[in-house]
């Protein structure tokens, strides 16, 4: 018996890390591939900002859109040309999760508004709160009604698209995850994020402002349901087989 072999998930880098996180901790991939614990043969990275092509809807089981030091209002040639591929995605029914900057451009490509946010700079550890809406999501029935994850933006979704559902928000953000499809989910947090990766993104003396609760990382749970998601779905056996 052959078994077909699983398309790879695309890790959509979206620019790189300032030179001195780099040094510390590596770029964007390897903070998700670190967290899923992924193969060589599970993922592929692709670059817009070095011209890399956007991966074909049939070449990958899904795709994640990682989180940046750029601006989604700076409207960049490789930013414009990845908003561009996630309306074909979204039309293709291909899994996509957009993390911070990929949250933010998925909700730009698909009509809502993103700009600074009012309430400032969101970072370090922060409370979330799951919306009732959420209640029967796929990927978050395990999520606590009050969750923790680590931030770190500047802007924010000021407006989500309008058939987007508002899933959860914090104190200083109103649109910490995003539903637009059964296939697609966006959150601000870094669900990809250790209290190392946080240290090394925070400016030089500013504290992490948390401390970790006793109990799971419910926001790493929703990044392997997502993962698991994209993975081919064995079959049930016939009864009597």
């Amino acid at each position: 018996m052959t078994h077909t072999r699983a398309l790879p998930l695309a890790l959509i880098q979206l620019e790189v890390p300032p030179p001195q996180v780099v040094a510390q901790i590596g770029e964007q991939p390897r903070w998700f591939i670190d967290a899923l614990q992924l193969q060589p043969d599970d993922y592929v990275i692709v670059r817009p900002h070095l011209g890399d092509d956007l991966p074909a809807f049939d070449r990958v089981s899904g795709a994640i859109l990682s989180g940046s030091w750029a601006m989604v209002t700076d409207h960049a040639d490789w930013s414009e040309r990845t908003a561009a591929w996630i309306r074909g995605a979204l039309e293709a029914e291909l899994p996509l999760l957009g993390v911070c900057y990929g949250h933010q451009l998925m909700a730009y490509a698909l009509g809502g508004k993103v700009g600074d946010n009012p309430q400032g700079w969101e970072r370090g550890l922060k409370p979330l709160t799951r919306n009732a809406q959420a209640h029967n999501d796929p990927w978050l029935a395990d999520l606590p009604g009050e969750f923790q994850a680590w931030l770190s933006h500047r802007q924010s979704v000021l407006t989500p698209p309008q058939h987007a559902q508002v899933l959860a928000s914090s104190a200083q953000d109103g649109c910490q995850i995003l539903r637009y499809s059964p296939q697609a989910l966006s959150v601000q947090f870094h669900p990809e994020f250790t209290r190392e990766i946080m240290r090394a993104c925070l400016p030089a003396g500013v504290s992490d402002d948390g401390t970790v609760l006793s109990g799971e990382d419910w926001s790493r749970e929703l990044l392997r349901s997502f993962w698991l998601q994209t993975r081919p779905q064995p079959r049930a056996q016939a009864q009597g087989a």
